[in-house]
């Protein structure tokens, strides 16, 4: 059986994310429910249509009494009542009761709502079902009433990290339910809504439905329910891609395939499918909420590139090549037209290019071809950065971590470790082409590597230093450190030095990692928890404990991800970033982050033990846990294989035939 739209569903009751992160896409429009009412909505985002403050409300009526929707809070009449209702990939549903005594007696009445994206045009639907439940028959009608606010159409290359804002003209009404500015026209179609007479018990159905168009152009006529169903259809091709490429992981330990689950549909929200984007689908970076639909590199070649890999296929080569052609190495960013976008000279993004260049060839065999135009990439930019004893200086931490403090700037253990990588890479490549270089380029990994460990390692702090040009050096513990553990640029008392600060009150809280340790006095704070404490980038305590399990530290890399597991009740995807000391996130940054597929990676890569190599090799290495898990459906070049670890004990099918059954070990699968 393969992935349904009811694994990803989750209680609203549960929640923790703010109001304004939940919404809910189709992969062409993304929409967000009225906090705390049963019905509303308000928020439209569709590339090239921004509607901030377009909203869609209703009341009832219900033998001539008013009833209204708008998350009341006072005693009395309130209208209706917010019960609670569930996320799914493909609608949000609510449902709200009615239960008062009014001049004509007692109404009671159960209200469902959903709330649908459309897809294949810009705009929402809600689906309302009215359940009579008083004893009489009463005379039941919906009413609809549109905002349309102030809708506009924002260029393909500026979406970028910020959702765009309202436009300032005014929509002016051109005829009943269409109202049009200089730019977009809104409509407002309405089904089933008029006066029904609701015996006892009987539901009354009706749907009503925003669309925007440009200007002067009239709105798709259709049926609304069909238009409900398209996307429901949308999110069914896109769980059959994910068939295709993810495998499903099952266990009996408490929490780890609901958070397994939800990493995989924080990456798959961040689809989008529009014949006018450069790449179908389009992977952006965040866009849950109309901000980052746009893709920078670290996010998406990164942290999430052998997710993306799984999902695209060979078709992930495409996309690289439509990177590359936007300028990427002197732009932060690609726009959904291809085009590059802000400013250049971000530090991570060359590393960020070289890691999914490298997954794709690992994981497809594909991309050869590349090489030389990569290596020229890289080339340029060691040319640009000035460099002291093998380390670069990447200025400012506006090409950083974009801490609010000062400090972690200049020449950093982390990219320089990521530069050695490279090196090694390229080095990897030529050998397997037969080309000039590799011994050169492997001597250089390794005197990068030596200069990190010589000249950022304080042996009295036992902790990374940062140099400036002042020749200054100032200790932050940035939990980017562990990058330079990850890279392989640490000996083992350095190892071990870094882990002991892996402990809580330090770098951990209970519901995950802390970016900058809480012992740090100078650069630790909670307003922006993404790179200064407080909490981290969603990407940081996955892509952690994957690498502590590749070092052998089993129990400790165990302890790290298990501290994320709420997220897979509590969250409909996971956000750019969240607090590590309670179950939280802040307000101010974006609902949802491509690079929450990390989870998924670091239980495929680091607990599985799951390694692709460069030949088409896979082999797996899995760890044990106080309890059996299984991997079904990991589909590496052509093969499909299957993995069951029960503690010490495991057992591996390759293309449904038993390949090995016995003591948990290394076994090399192809």
């Amino acid at each position: 059986m393969g992935f349904r739209l009811e694994d990803f569903s989750m209680d609203l009751r549960k929640c923790t994310a703010p109001w304004k992160y939940i919404w809910v896409n189709s992969g062409f429009s993304t929409c967000a429910l009225r906090k705390e009412t049963v019905t509303g909505a308000q928020g439209l985002y569709a590339p090239p249509f921004a509607a901030p403050d377009t909203a869609l409300s209703f009341s009832l009526e219900a033998d001539g009494h008013s009833i209204e929707d708008t998350g009341n809070k006072g005693k009395g009449d309130c209208g209706l009542l917010f019960a609670g209702g569930t996320w799914l990939p493909d609608r949000i549903a609510r449902k709200g009761t009615y239960h008062f005594r009014t001049e004509q007696g007692l109404l009671s009445l159960a209200v469902e709502s959903e709330l649908v994206p459309l897809t294949g045009r810009a705009g929402f639907l809600v689906r309302i079902c009215v359940q009579n439940r008083g004893e009489r028959e009463i005379a039941l009608a919906v009413r609809p009433q549109a905002l349309p606010g102030h809708p506009r159409l924002v260029e393909l290359a500026a979406w970028d990290f910020m959702p765009p804002r309202a436009g300032e003209d005014e929509m002016a009404s051109l005829a009943q339910n269409v109202w049009e500015n200089r730019e977009v026209r809104a409509t407002l179609l309405a089904q089933g809504c008029g006066r029904q007479i609701a015996p006892p018990q009987a539901r009354c159905t009706c749907r009503a439905a925003i669309v925007l168009t440009r200007a002067g152009e009239a709105a798709e006529e259709g049926e609304l329910a069909q238009w409900q169903k398209e996307t429901e259809d949308a999110w069914q091709r896109r769980l059959r891609l994910a068939d295709a490429g993810i495998p499903q992981v099952k266990s009996e330990v408490p929490g780890l395939a609901a958070y397994y689950n939800r990493s995989l549909i924080s990456g798959l929200v961040c689809l989008w499918e529009n014949a006018d984007y450069v790449t179908q689908p389009f992977p952006a970076t965040s866009g849950m909420d109309g901000g980052s639909i746009c893709c920078y590199p670290w996010d998406v070649a990164g942290y999430s590139a052998r997710t993306l890999v799984m999902l695209l296929g060979e078709k992930t080569l495409d996309f690289l090549k439509q990177m590359l052609r936007s300028g990427i190495d002197s732009h932060i960013c690609m726009s959904l037209d291809g085009k590059g976008q802000g400013w250049c000279g971000y530090s991570y993004s060359m590393w960020s290019l070289m890691h999914l260049y490298w997954t794709i060839l690992t994981m497809t065999g594909t991309g050869w071809e590349l090489f030389d135009e990569i290596l020229a990439l890289f080339q340029a930019e060691e040319a640009r950065l000035p460099e002291w004893e093998d380390l670069k200086d990447y200025g400012r931490q506006h090409n950083l971590l974009e801490m609010r403090t000062c400090g972690y700037e200049y020449i950093v253990p982390s990219p320089n470790a990521e530069r050695a990588w490279c090196f090694d890479r390229f080095a990897d490549l030529a050998e397997r082409l037969g080309r000039e270089g590799a011994a050169a380029w492997r001597d250089k990994a390794e005197r990068i590597r030596a200069s990190i460990r010589k000249n950022l390692w304080d042996p009295q702090a036992k902790w990374f230093r940062c140099l400036h040009p002042d020749g200054c050096a100032e200790t932050v513990y940035s939990i980017q450190m562990y990058d330079a553990l990850r890279m392989g640029a640490c000996d083992d008392a350095m190892t071990e030095a870094l882990l002991d600060h892996l402990v809580d009150g330090k770098f951990l809280g209970d519901y995950g990692v802390s970016s900058v340790s809480a012992e740090d006095a100078l650069h630790y704070e909670w307003n922006d928890p993404d790179w200064s404490g407080g909490g981290s980038y969603s990407g940081e305590g996955p892509e952690l404990a994957e690498a502590l399990w590749k070092i052998g530290r089993d129990g400790l890399a165990w302890d790290v991800l298990r501290r994320h597991f709420w997220l897979g009740t509590m969250a409909p995807y996971i956000p750019q970033e969240h607090y590590c000391d309670r179950p939280f996130m802040p307000e101010n940054k974006r609902a949802n982050i491509i690079a929450g597929v990390t989870g998924l990676q670091a239980i495929l890569f680091g607990l599985a033990g799951f390694e692709t190599g460069l030949e088409g090799t896979l082999s797996a290495a899995p760890r044990a846990l106080d309890g059996r898990y299984e991997v079904h459906g990991f589909r590496h070049r052509g093969h499909t294989v299957d993995l069951t670890v029960d503690g010490d004990r495991m057992t591996v099918t390759l293309d449904g035939k038993q390949l090995y059954a016995g003591r948990r070990q290394r076994v090399e699968i192809l």
